[in-house]
């Protein structure tokens, strides 16, 4: 799964994939990301075939949701049964994104001896992930577009996909995000791949799983905490 990610800042993301600068209310750097925020995505303008940077809400709403309030748990989509379902298919088909990354967090069981009881506890330790030389990652993404009732305006929202952890992140969690290679990111916006399940084997046959990871504070549970300690490397030993 994953559930918080560290998002670049709007500038970074710009020089990085090349897009003009925008200048309208810009993203800083986010080191707790958490579902249901308003995040930075990258997606494909038809009419120039250029990357523009917009914005969603991490959680997608399909068209066709009736309910007054957003579906819950939908910031992920497995990519192993994705292709077949209806709150995944229709997005896989039109409306693939790239959500830019810094790194994402997963979070392993481990012993710790409690300091006042001695006891031996199980407790959960965050790693946090990331790609050699801190260069900034893609995840593959969906998103659609939504209009609750009684309101004219449309809302985007997204979601990452996901798949079973390989290479160095299956040593912390059994999941892990579709990580897409610069050189696929192409093939993931292109809109004449109109078939979910083959865009995804594309995708996973073509993603990155040579990722780097420390474990870091357990500050980072708490949604509210957002600054840069968060990454830093803990020394879980001492």
């Amino acid at each position: 799964m994953c559930g918080r990610y560290v998002s670049p800042e709007e500038a970074e993301i710009e020089r990085f994939w090349h897009i003009g600068r925008q200048n309208n209310n810009p993203f800083g750097r986010r080191f707790n990301v958490s579902p249901t925020s308003i995040i930075p995505i990258l997606r494909l303008d038809h009419s120039t075939a250029e990357l523009e940077f917009a914005t969603a809400r991490w959680g997608l709403i399909p068209a066709w949701w009736k309910e007054p309030k957003p579906p819950r748990t939908t910031h992920n989509a497995r990519s192993e049964e994705a292709a077949a379902k209806p709150m995944w298919k229709g997005p896989l088909a039109k409306s693939r994104c790239l959500i830019p990354a810094v790194g994402w967090y997963e979070w392993k069981q481990i012993e710790r001896t409690d300091p006042a009881s001695g006891e031996i506890k199980q407790v959960k330790q965050p790693h946090f992930f990331y790609l050699p030389d801190d260069q900034l990652c893609t995840f593959a993404g969906v998103m659609a577009m939504w209009k609750p009732a009684h309101d004219d305006q449309w809302q985007a929202s997204c979601a990452i996909l996901t798949r079973d952890a390989v290479g160095p992140a299956a040593a912390v969690h059994d999941r892990m995000p579709v990580l897409l290679s610069k050189d696929s990111e192409n093939a993931w916006l292109d809109g004449k791949i109109t078939d979910a399940a083959q865009a995804i084997a594309a995708a996973l046959e073509n993603g990155v799983t040579q990722v780097q990871h420390h474990p870091v504070s357990r500050r980072v549970n708490i949604a509210s905490n957002d600054d840069e300690s968060l990454i830093q490397p803990l020394n879980i030993d001492s």
